[in-house]
């Protein structure tokens, strides 16, 4: 899971379609599998199997950064550039947990608009400030996300 920059409601239906082709052909050229996505205005969760010669923060940041590239490379935003924030959230489950993490994510927008979301799949902490060094930290990681397939 990740936001936009800022969580603006930057990922409309266009938006979402594009970034949704980008991610599927981005994973096959990583070797990596999307079991599905699902996305909201602000935010993404993908259910992806990672091989463990992958690195996940590199497997992030190649989507991530493809995805943002083809949004601002093939529409003109009249003043929004589209952009990610810095960090993402990854939650690790077992083979049985499949179903029901499919499903929740599947279900996206319908969570979203019923406010039935689910606590544990929607937790990204908000970025960190160092105020000693004035820098900006990445968003916190509650686990790891392997899934066998």
């Amino acid at each position: 899971m990740w936001a936009t920059y800022e969580r603006l409601p930057l990922i409309d239906d266009r938006a979402e379609r594009l970034v949704r082709g980008v991610l599927h052909s981005k994973a096959k050229d990583l070797g990596i599998f999307i079991h599905e996505s699902g996305m909201v205005e602000d935010h993404l969760h993908l259910v992806v199997s990672i091989p463990p010669t992958r690195s996940i923060a590199a497997v992030v940041g190649q989507l991530k950064g493809s995805s943002s590239h083809a949004v601002n490379h093939l529409f003109n935003r009249a003043g929004a550039r589209f952009q990610w924030q810095d960090g993402y959230a990854v939650l690790s489950f077992g083979e049985r947990a499949l179903p029901a993490v499919l499903a929740y994510v599947r279900r996206q927008k319908e969570h979203h608009a019923r406010g039935t979301t689910n606590d544990l799949f929607e937790r990204l902490a908000a970025p960190d400030r160092d105020t000693r060094a004035g820098r900006r930290r990445g968003m916190t990681s509650p686990g790891s996300h392997n899934v066998a397939r």
